[in-house]
């Protein structure tokens, strides 16, 4: 049986929520709302666009609205880390090593495309990796399964056989809905946080790929 292995990429790949943080404090100053941290922690970090936009908005953004807010509020965020760009420890020689084994690998982010291209791009992860998922590439967001059910797909690997690294609830959730094995990082939340996983690690120091493969067992 082909065994992958599925990364988030906010927070998974790259710590990126801080520089997150910072480009919606700006999109969010210019419309006089000041969101605090706790804020963030709550309704941001693991949200779609969609979700953020129009909790802090007090309104539903969608359509031709959604879009172009969206892309304002990500060409900030672009701007800000594109020099920035640092793996979490250990990612990728935990990647490398999975690449050894022969392992599937993909990734399923609810960022749009650019900011994956950015971010995977200057790792050298997209020409090594079977599936890359972006928000255009689905029509629901997590915590629904679609991304990573459709990574199964891509990767043509039964569900049961994938893992994936996650650090957010709607995240987490979103793989156990696919019925998929779930690492949370601990890089934004902490274990009570998150809905139960079958394993948390703080960095890609704390893995392995035979701790991968007993998850699959």
């Amino acid at each position: 049986m082909n065994k992958a292995i599925i990364f988030d990429m906010d927070g998974v790949i790259c710590h990126t929520n801080p520089y997150h943080s910072i480009a919606f404090k700006e999109f969010f100053a210019k419309r006089n709302l000041f969101p605090t941290e706790k804020e963030f922690a709550l309704h941001m970090y693991g949200k779609s666009n969609s979700y953020i936009l129009s909790h802090f908005l007090g309104r539903k953004i969608e359509g031709q609205e959604l879009l172009e807010l969206e892309d304002e509020k990500e060409s900030l965020f672009r701007t800000i880390y594109k020099d920035q760009i640092i793996p979490i420890n250990g990612f990728m020689d935990f990647f490398d090593s999975l690449k050894s084994a022969g392992l599937l690998t993909g990734v399923g982010t609810s960022a749009p495309f650019a900011n994956l291209e950015l971010i995977a791009g200057s790792l050298g992860l997209i020409e090594r990796m079977e599936s890359i998922l972006a928000s255009e590439h689905v029509s629901k967001h997590k915590p629904d399964p679609e991304v990573y059910l459709k990574s199964a797909d891509q990767l043509k690997v039964r569900p049961d056989a994938c893992v994936v690294f996650e650090d957010s609830f709607s995240g987490v959730t979103a793989a156990k809905n696919a019925g998929m094995k779930v690492v949370g990082v601990l890089s934004s939340h902490t274990k009570e946080e998150l809905p139960i996983c079958d394993l948390y690690i703080q960095d890609f120091y704390e893995i392995n790929v035979n701790s991968i493969l007993r998850l699959l067992e």
